[in-house]
């Protein structure tokens, strides 16, 4: 891969640091009154979801990942692993259940995600921002409660639980936030 020079570092440019992928987060000019331009960046590892805070010099570089993102759909659970098909090539990727985060507790088969590859290795998944799913077991709301400040647990198809208004019933369709997993509306049919 080309070298990326330290005037080139932005927000969003792909680098490898010690044979590991980085996503740079921000990157801040810094010009001392005395000496060399420094660039200090905030970096976030690609599998681990660490950070990173490294200085870099005016004329340092560093080498650019071969990452590139693409589309695919959620295709089947396989044990610990869930397993996505690259919708241009057709090929399907699997990826182990912890390294795909939150996300994986909303997905359903055939759902369109996205897709992000390290040297051709699926490393990281993107959940749609919204998904429509069925509540498939609530409490049933206590009669009189209709206050929309009383929240109640709710298990929908997934398997996954999350908190909604009382007045939501067993059966029904909710709009859920993948990304911070609340509950958004009821669907509409």
């Amino acid at each position: 891969m080309p070298q990326i020079n330290a005037g080139d570092f932005r927000k969003g440019v792909k680098v490898i640091i010690e044979g590991e992928p980085y996503n740079m987060l921000e990157c801040n000019f810094v010009k001392p009154g005395k000496g060399q331009a420094l660039y200090k960046t905030r970096l976030k590892h690609l599998f681990k979801g660490t950070i990173l805070d490294r200085t870099y010099k005016s004329g340092d570089s560093l080498e650019g990942a071969d990452v590139r993102q693409g589309e695919g759909q959620f295709t089947y659970r396989d044990g610990d692993n869930l397993v996505f098909m690259d919708n241009e090539t057709y090929e399907q990727y699997p990826l182990a259940l912890d390294a795909c985060g939150d996300a994986a507790q909303y997905l359903q088969e055939g759902m369109t995600c996205g897709l992000l590859y390290w040297n051709e290795q699926l490393i990281d998944i993107t959940a749609p921002p919204h998904v429509v799913l069925e509540v498939t077991y609530t409490e049933p709301a206590a009669r009189g409660n209709t206050a929309s400040s009383l929240t109640k647990p709710a298990t929908v198809e997934t398997g996954a639980t999350i908190t909604v208004p009382a007045f939501v019933e067993t059966g029904e369709k909710i709009k859920i936030d993948t990304r911070t997993g609340e509950y958004i509306e009821r669907a509409r049919e």
